[in-house]
C-alpha cells in the first residue's frame, strides 16, 4: 500500500497533555484508503473505494469533523481556509446570531413566517432562513436602517415583509446596538471556530449525500428503473430527482433510456408539438411552452406537475440532439 499524504493532529487534553493523531491517504491498486489514528485507539477507515471524488468528499468531511472537536493540523491549510475579509465578517454575524438567539423571539418570527408560508403558499425558506431569523432574533433591529444591516435581508424582501417584522422585534428588548462591528470583538474565538468547522462538517456530509443520491439514481436507471421507483427509493419529490437529474446530464451521464420509458405512453404527435415549440420558443423556460402546447384548457384538465416533469423530460432529449448536431 502507497501512502499518499500524511499529515498530523493535535489537540490539548483536559489534563493539560497533548493528544496526537496521524491522518493518511492511501492507494493501492487503484483502491483509495483514508485512515485515522487517534493515540493508542484502533485506526478508523473514513473510506474505502475507487472513486477520487468521493474519497476527497469523505476526506474533507472527516477533517471538519475533528477540527470542530479541537484536532489542529500540524501542516495547516487543510480545507483551504480562507482569513479575513467581508466573507469572516459575515460568517461572525451568522455565528454570534446562531449562538446567542433569543428563543422567545425566534418562536414569534418562525410563527409569523410559518403563517406568511401559508398564506402567499411558498417555501417557509423562501421568505426567510433560519439562519436569517437566528440573526434578527439576536440582534433585535428595531428600524428599516437596522433590519437592513442582517445578512441576506435586502431591499426587496424589506418592501415585502419588513414592517411585519419590525412589529415583532418591537415588542422584544436588547442589550446590544447597530451597528455591529463590536460582534468581531465580542464573539469567542474558540465558540467561533467551531462553529466554522460544523458549518463545513454540514457541506462535506450534504456533498456525501448527493454523492451517494447520484450513484443509486445511475444505479436505478441503468438497471431499468422508472421515476416513481427513484421518488420512493431515494424519498425525495419527483421535482428534485428531476432537477438531480438535469444536472447529471450536463455531466455527460445518459438518460435516454430513462426518458423513453417514462414517455412511451405519450402521443408523438404531443412530442413534436413539444419538440417543435422549444424549437421556435426556445427550451429556457417551460411555462410559455406549457402554454403552447397545452393551452389553457389542456392545462385544467391535467395535472400541472405531470405536465412539467413531462417537458423537462422531452427537454432532455431535445437539449442532447442539439448538441449532438453542433459537433
Amino acid at each position: 500500500m502507497q501512502i499518499v499524504f500524511l499529515n498530523t493532529f493535535e489537540k490539548p487534553s483536559n489534563e493539560g497533555a497533548i493528544v496526537s493523531a496521524r491522518l493518511s491517504i492511501c492507494e493501492r491498486e487503484g483502491i483509495w484508503t483514508v485512515l485515522w489514528s487517534e493515540g493508542s485507539q484502533e485506526t478508523i477507515s473514513w473510506f474505502e473505494g475507487t472513486s477520487w471524488e468521493e474519497m476527497m468528499i469523505g476526506f474533507r468531511h472527516g477533517v471538519a469533523v475533528k477540527m470542530g472537536e479541537g484536532f489542529t493540523p500540524v501542516v495547516d491549510g487543510m480545507l483551504e481556509e480562507k482569513r479575513g475579509g467581508a466573507g469572516s465578517y459575515l460568517s461572525m454575524l451568522q455565528c454570534y446570531g446562531e449562538l446567542h438567539t433569543k428563543p422567545e423571539l425566534f418562536e414569534a418570527l418562525r410563527e409569523w413566517r410559518r403563517k406568511k408560508a401559508l398564506t402567499e403558499k411558498r417555501s417557509a425558506y423562501l421568505i426567510a432562513t433560519n439562519r436569517m431569523l437566528w440573526m434578527i432574533s439576536s440582534f433585535v433591529p428595531y428600524s428599516a436602517e437596522e433590519l437592513l444591516q442582517i445578512p441576506g435581508w435586502g431591499e426587496q424582501k424589506h418592501a415585502s415583509y419588513g414592517q411585519e417584522v419590525l412589529e415583532i422585534t418591537a415588542l422584544h428588548g436588547r442589550e446590544t446596538d447597530f451597528p455591529l462591528k463590536w460582534v468581531a470583538e465580542k464573539l469567542d474565538p474558540t465558540a467561533y471556530t467551531q462553529w466554522m468547522y460544523k458549518q463545513k462538517e454540514a457541506r462535506y456530509k450534504n456533498d456525501m449525500m448527493r454523492q451517494q443520491q447520484k450513484k443509486r439514481i445511475l444505479s436505478f436507471v441503468f438497471e431499468g428503473g422508472t421515476m416513481e421507483q427513484l421518488q420512493t427509493e431515494l424519498e425525495l419529490p419527483r421535482r428534485e430527482i428531476m432537477d438531480r437529474i438535469e444536472q447529471l446530464e450536463t455531466e455527460g451521464y445518459d438518460f435516454e433510456p430513462l426518458i423513453a420509458r417514462e414517455l412511451a405512453d405519450m402521443p408523438d404527435t404531443e412530442k413534436q408539438l413539444i419538440w417543435e415549440t422549444f424549437r421556435q420558443a426556445g427550451d429556457r423556460y417551460l411555462k410559455p411552452v406549457l402554454q403552447r402546447v397545452y393551452g389553457e384548457d389542456g392545462v385544467k384538465d391535467k395535472q400541472m406537475d405531470v405536465l412539467y416533469e413531462r417537458l423537462r423530460l422531452v427537454r432532455l432529449h431535445f437539449r442532447k440532439s442539439a448538441r449532438q448536431q453542433a459537433m
